[in-house]
């Protein structure tokens, strides 16, 4: 019994395309599917939705939800930058699904996120697709592990290349503003990943002086020489790598005797203050932690998703959500295939859709997080198995 299947359709016509994708996806199903994602990627956002509103008519499905985007993923193949559509059906016998369109409100001096299901003890995983520009995807992700407790969120940020340009898809409707997902409870085998495609350089440091997001000292030296010295060690191919974009990685085990590839949440190094010898960072750090710089170029990004797929602990995956970053694709590879083929190599004939995100969702070491760069990957397996 098939209960998962995938499509990917092209073409100048995108509503033939959504139709087309979505038709393939629910064809390996013995039944009708509980769960369809959609994502669409053209130029022209009123396209999208009409194309979403046609394939939505059609499936069938229990829950609709879905988003446009730069790009799309489906029939184990990536599709960037032009008229594409992708679809992703699922058969989850006995599975709750609540579906939910989330809305920012004003309260006072504060943003009060609105929609969001209660959560309940059977709870497995959350779904969660954004409008970068209209939700505060960053604050709500990095509380939920808080006013969620342990529910991962797995998803992206939809793009539709410009403020306005967003669309989000759920059950027939299409919105340009705000966030639409579901939660799955009951029944459901799933595992979550996310491959944050970076590799550490230079050792281990405690950071022993920092405010906020700001990093004052790192081993008892000024932040700034400590990175100036770890650079300068470095070979020259990996001296061009940190110049083009440095990272550093929070550890988040910090017991472990060594930190290596995916022991950390990797984040951006985003200023320096030569004056004070600080670097700023995209997170905030606390004293005491072990952190490591971190480097991203196509080997880490390919064999810290080849290891993590190795060592997945859902067998057999029977079919997975694939939230890989725009930035990956073409942008990082050869091609916009690699991401969907190397889980069509680990999982084998599971059906994988999903799309090229703004900014990918997931959890790392049980938080939720909102991450760059990466693949962040919801996979299932077997009715009755457990995660």
């Amino acid at each position: 019994m098939t209960r998962f299947g995938d499509g990917l359709a092209l073409g100048p016509d995108l509503s033939a395309a959504a139709e087309s994708a979505v038709e393939q996806a629910i064809a390996p199903l013995d039944g009708r599917p509980d769960l369809l994602c959609l994502f669409v990627s053209g130029p022209d956002p009123s396209e999208a939705a009409e194309a979403a509103h046609r394939a939505m008519r059609g499936a069938g499905a229990r829950v609709v939800v879905g988003c446009s985007a730069s790009g799309v993923i489906g029939g184990g193949r990536g599709v960037e930058d032009e008229r594409a559509a992708s679809a992703w059906a699922a058969e989850l016998p006995g599975a709750r699904l609540e579906p939910f369109r989330l809305e920012t409100l004003r309260a006072d001096d504060r943003l009060v996120v609105v929609g969001m299901p209660e959560t309940r003890d059977d709870d497995v995983v959350g779904v969660l697709l954004t409008d970068p520009y209209t939700f505060p995807v960053d604050a709500f992700v990095e509380r939920s592990s808080e006013a969620l407790p342990g529910l991962p969120l797995v998803g992206g940020m939809a793009d539709g290349g410009a403020r306005g340009a967003t669309r989000l898809f759920l059950n027939g409707r299409v919105y340009d503003s705000g966030a639409v997902g579901l939660v799955l409870g009951g029944p459901v085998a799933a595992a979550t990943v996310v491959s944050q495609g970076a590799r550490p350089i230079g050792p281990d440091m405690v950071v022993t002086r920092a405010d906020d997001n700001l990093v004052y000292e790192l081993a008892g030296t000024p932040a700034l020489d400590k990175l100036e010295q770890i650079v300068l060690g470095l070979p020259e191919e990996e001296q061009e790598l940190a110049g083009r974009g440095l990272l550093i990685g929070l550890a988040m085990d910090e017991y472990a005797d060594e930190h290596e590839y995916g022991d950390f949440l990797v984040r951006g190094v985003v200023g320096a203050d030569t004056d004070s010898g600080a670097i700023a960072i995209g997170d905030v750090v606390e004293v005491g932690r072990t952190v490591r710089f971190q480097v991203r170029d196509a080997g880490a990004a390919d064999q810290d998703l080849a290891d993590l797929l190795e060592r997945f602990d859902l067998n057999p995956v029977e079919g997975a959500l694939l939230f890989s970053c725009n930035g990956r694709g073409r942008a990082m590879f050869p091609d916009s295939d690699h991401d969907a083929k190397m889980l069509t190599r680990a999982f084998g004939p599971a059906g994988v859709g999903g799309f090229f995100a703004a900014g990918e969702i997931g959890p790392v070491a049980g938080r939720n997080h909102v991450h760059g760069f990466t693949a962040s990957i919801l996979a299932f397996g077997p009715a009755g198995t457990d995660d």
